[in-house]
């Protein structure tokens, strides 16, 4: 995504506010994502995350180095898994997917909480310069985090969409489907840094970028 900023006929202040909004991101969404897993698994009954110290919204205790670099260079990318023990669920299947399923709803909340303020800065500062640089921030973290939550849902460990996957598969063809998973993430990687994902996430991230943006516009038009 930053070669698009450079060469798709952004100027120099909107690549570092593209910048800027990366490291929010990384500072930020991430350790709320993370934060999301691990209270989750708390509250389902497992107290692994707090034992590990990712019951926290410290950034330094959640950032993967290369997913951090992906998130600036590709627009999406991964924190350190939080790890989970379904042992100490009650319904494990049912409660991994919940856990996982916390991360990307994070996303999609911060989302929304970002793309209200970028529309009330239209509202209240559109007379003002600095309003475009604020809405461009606001709008680059916003679709940071649509393309953050569309990615981990993707069924392929360690992203979250493997877990949903073990609630939604019977046991026999989810473990079969296991006894490849180092293939498959080889042939994810491959499929990730040759841009042929790029399709399919572009394409879900702005169906949920359209329905966050309607949802903001149709609360503002109740308040105006």
């Amino acid at each position: 995504m930053l070669s698009n900023i450079l060469w798709g006929g952004f100027d120099f202040a909107d690549a570092v506010i593209y910048i800027i909004s990366v490291l929010t991101v990384i500072l930020f969404t991430l350790p709320i994502h993370e934060f999301a897993h691990g209270f989750t698994a708390v509250k389902l009954g497992d107290n692994t995350p707090r034992w590990q110290g990712r019951l926290t919204l410290n950034p330094f205790a959640h950032i993967d180095y290369i997913g951090a670099l992906c998130i600036l260079l590709l627009g999406f990318g991964w924190a350190k898994p939080v790890q989970v023990n379904h042992l100490n669920f009650k319904y494990p299947k049912r409660d991994m997917a919940i856990v996982a399923l916390s991360g990307p709803l994070s996303n999609i909340i911060v989302a929304f909480l970002f793309n209200m303020l970028a529309a009330i800065i239209l509202l209240a500062f559109e007379s003002y310069s600095f309003a475009v640089y604020l809405y461009l921030f606001c709008f680059f973290v916003v679709r940071i985090n649509v393309s953050l939550a569309v990615f981990n849902l993707i069924p392929v460990p360690p992203l979250d969409g493997s877990r949903i996957l073990t609630a939604l598969l019977p046991n026999r063809t989810y473990y079969k489907i296991m006894q490849y998973e180092r293939y498959i993430y080889l042939g994810f990687l491959v499929l990730l840094f040759t841009n042929v994902l790029d399709l399919p996430i572009n394409f879900l991230s702005n169906l949920i970028f359209g329905l966050i943006n309607a949802a903001c516009s149709g609360i503002i038009n109740i308040f105006i």
